[in-house]
């Protein structure tokens, strides 16, 4: 049998955590970068934090040089984590991405080469091998399962979308699985508020485009703390019970602004609240002393700091004013 990984296993990982986390762009330091005179001083800054020299005006290598930063941070940080699937979680999303591209790259007789992120738990080049030859047997089962269906969901219907939401629904089964296989109710809330945000997505996006309730039934993934029937329920009110369904949840702020933007308002405003509510439960972790939720916390929070980077760098580099920049920023860790 097993033995059972204890909150006190992660003692010594925690600690290095909390030393970590002083590394974390913080307000001030992005407000620095809002203010600073020319890209190669914004740059500096964030070389001063640790980062590589990033390229505003190549978005592709500055992407790549973020995505090698967050592959060290969980290569270092999987060296000590008694329990790998807290690092896998992270990863999950990028295979189901990679499969998607290949599967598409396939039915239309192109490569996916260009859109692969090699950031998943299978290398991006073993994955597309494996589906291209259909040797799937090595992969992770969930993984491989998901692949199959999707690509009979194509071959069947000649529709991306549909395979697409094929594979988000095995991606979220997958996330709900580690959870409950790990036994963390933080790791658990995490997947929930996940879900609960990417399905009020679904649905302020299907009401935007006016499809209806049988799309909205299709596209609504299981798995959050809000039952799928009453998100179901909202989108044939047209999105008038929103406020009353999630006022007692984390996104209550999100939820008015998806109503505002089913009345025309903005959908980036609304697209960065559903975000900062994911960030607020995400928060919590902060005042736990060790365990694996600092773990996941962190984690998370540099994946939100990655996401903040590009947009205070591409903003400058496009010219957008301060506050249109800062308007957009996520709500960061500390």
């Amino acid at each position: 049998m097993a033995t059972k990984i204890k909150d006190t296993d992660y003692l010594s990982i925690s600690a290095r955590i909390k030393a970590m986390e002083t590394s974390l762009l913080s307000r001030e330091r992005m407000e620095q970068i809002l203010d600073a005179r020319s890209s190669e001083e914004a740059v500096k800054i964030l070389q001063e934090c640790g980062y590589p020299e990033l390229n505003p005006g190549n978005p592709e290598a500055m992407d790549a040089a973020l995505s090698a930063a967050r592959e060290a941070t969980l290569s270092d940080l999987a060296d000590g984590a008694p329990d790998p699937r807290y690092i896998d979680i992270f990863k999950l999303k990028y295979d189901y991405h990679n499969v998607k591209a290949i599967l598409k790259a396939d039915a239309m007789n192109t490569s996916a080469d260009s859109m692969l992120m090699d950031m998943g738990r299978v290398p991006a080049a073993e994955l597309k091998d494996a589906l291209e030859t259909g040797r799937t047997e090595n992969l992770p089962s969930g993984l491989a399962a998901a692949a199959a269906e999707a690509k009979e969901t194509l071959d069947t219907t000649r529709d991306p979308q549909l395979s697409d939401i094929v594979l988000d629904r095995w991606c979220c089964q997958e996330m709900t699985d580690v959870a409950e296989a790990t036994g963390s109710a933080f790791l658990a809330g995490y997947v929930q508020i996940q879900i609960d945000a990417a399905n009020l997505r679904a649905l302020v996006r299907t009401l935007r485009m006016g499809k209806g309730a049988d799309f909205l039934k299709t596209v609504l993934l299981p798995g959050g703390e809000l039952d799928v029937d009453a998100v179901q329920a909202a989108g044939l009110s047209g999105g008038g019970a929103l406020g009353e369904l999630y006022g007692p949840t984390r996104l209550q702020a999100a939820a008015e602004a998806g109503a505002d933007a089913l009345r025309g308002g903005s959908l980036t405003d609304f697209e960065k609240l559903c975000d900062d509510a994911v960030s607020d439960y995400l928060a919590g972790a902060q005042f736990v002393p060790f365990g694996e939720a600092p773990l996941l916390g962190y984690l998370a929070a540099r994946e939100t700091e990655y996401t903040n980077i590009r947009i205070l760098l591409m903003g400058r580099s496009a010219g957008l004013p301060a506050d249109v920049i800062r308007s957009r920023l996520r709500a960061g860790y500390v």
